[in-house]
């Protein structure tokens, strides 16, 4: 089937394009759906100067080209399509977006985050009219302008100094003590050296003003209630950001705030489902820590699926009765009772098969059949795909009995 990929990412941030470089080398038919140009966030950003081995100069744009030209030489596919449903249970999985429906054999959610609305009177009815949530698209539009800046964190800050080049006046309006940011130590140091910035401390914005342009924003101070306008032409919010996990939240689990919950192998609830980048719960949302995620969501479900497709082809569609073999390498005297499993059914091969899996490495497995350390070694025995029976007493008894061969 044409629509039936090895890896669909969901996603073509940096975490979805990390992970098509990774999914395309291996071989793997890898397709990336993104409903815009790729890039995420990371393509909003004009300076960005914290990607290792990219300095000084180094562009949000400029960096999310290069990376998705090189997920496009391995030979992943850039679909540009808005996914509007999905069913991440299913097997294979399905997609189904404006275009069509698109079907999975592993998926990676890598759909981001967007930035978190202060939710205050004014701001929904001016945004793009001097509301902004992004100083590189914006900045040239307020060119000689007075605008302010509402966060205090590595992004407000960062961007707050990307409009000083723009910009006659930028004022950052921050909730906490003076002094005090939630930026890193080297921005935050910038920032208070630049001539341009000015502060309004202790402070947050409660209204947003103007006719068919912002005009002023009313603010208030948090320690005397006062509250009073501040003239502005334009006010650029960077409060963090809120997932873009509503099309999968039914389906994954996700914490209180809505992040995907992933395991270090950015693995799922659901088999053969990762997720990466800002929509998953994690400690640090950076263009890095996305592509790392990308990266490992790659090799995870590259796994999965070799491991599926190999139990399915020797276990679940063999013609004979197959016995499973359970072990642990580090265990010798389990793996002696593993060579007896050996020589039995090699005994009867005309009527059985024999398939051996080293649990402490093929997790899908041992998680599918819930065998566990204690467990080990096991024997299972399996009949036209199905378990039949299984033991842990591993004789040549306990072996005839299982598979009925006297």
């Amino acid at each position: 089937m044409d629509n039936l990929y090895d890896l669909l990412i969901l996603g073509g941030g940096p975490a979805g394009l990390a992970a098509g470089v990774y999914g395309a080398r291996a071989r793997m038919k890898t397709g990336i759906i993104e409903k815009g140009r790729p890039g995420g966030q990371a393509a909003t950003t004009e300076e960005l100067e914290n990607y290792p081995g990219f300095g000084r100069g180094t562009t949000g744009p400029g960096l999310m080209q290069a990376m998705a030209e090189h997920a496009a030489q391995f030979g992943a596919e850039f679909i540009t399509d808005t996914v509007l449903s999905l069913d991440l249970r299913s097997n294979p999985k399905s997609i189904t977006g404006r275009k069509g429906e698109y079907l999975a054999k592993s998926v990676i959610v890598a759909l981001g985050a967007q930035p978190r609305m202060l939710k205050v009177t004014g701001e929904g009815r001016l945004r793009g009219k001097g509301v902004s949530y992004c100083a590189t698209c914006d900045a040239e539009l307020f060119e000689e302008l007075d605008v302010v800046v509402v966060g205090s964190g590595d992004a407000a800050i960062e961007e707050a100094e990307y409009l000083t080049k723009f910009a006659e006046n930028v004022t950052i309006i921050v909730i906490h003590e003076e002094g005090k940011v939630d930026a890193n130590q080297a921005s935050a140091e910038r920032a208070f050296r630049n001539p341009k910035l000015k502060w309004i401390w202790n402070s947050t914005v409660t209204r947003i003003n103007g006719e068919e342009l912002v005009e002023s924003v009313t603010l208030k101070n948090l320690k005397t209630g006062e509250e009073w306008d501040y003239p502005t032409n334009g006010v650029f919010i960077f409060i963090g950001t809120v997932p873009n996990s509503e099309l999968v939240k039914d389906q994954l689990q996700v914490n209180p705030q809505g992040y995907i919950i992933t395991d270090e192998k950015m693995g799922t609830n659901l088999e053969g489902v990762f997720a990466a980048g800002d929509v998953r719960d994690k400690y640090l949302r950076q263009v890095i820590t996305a592509a790392a995620d990308g990266a490992i969501a790659a090799v995870a479900a590259e796994k999965y699926v070799h491991e599926t497709e190999l139990w399915e082809q020797e276990v679940l569609q063999a013609s004979k009765p197959v016995v499973v073999a359970y072990y642990d390498p580090t265990d010798m005297a389990g793996n002696e009772k593993i060579i007896l499993v050996d020589q039995f059914v090699r005994d009867h091969n005309d009527q059985l098969s024999l398939v051996k899996v080293d649990a402490t490495r093929n997790e899908l497995v041992a998680r599918r059949y819930q065998v566990t350390p204690d467990k080990l070694p096991l024997v299972h025995l399996f009949v036209q795909g199905q378990l039949q029976k299984q033991t842990q007493t591993i004789t040549l008894e306990s072996l005839k009995e299982l598979t009925g061969i006297a």
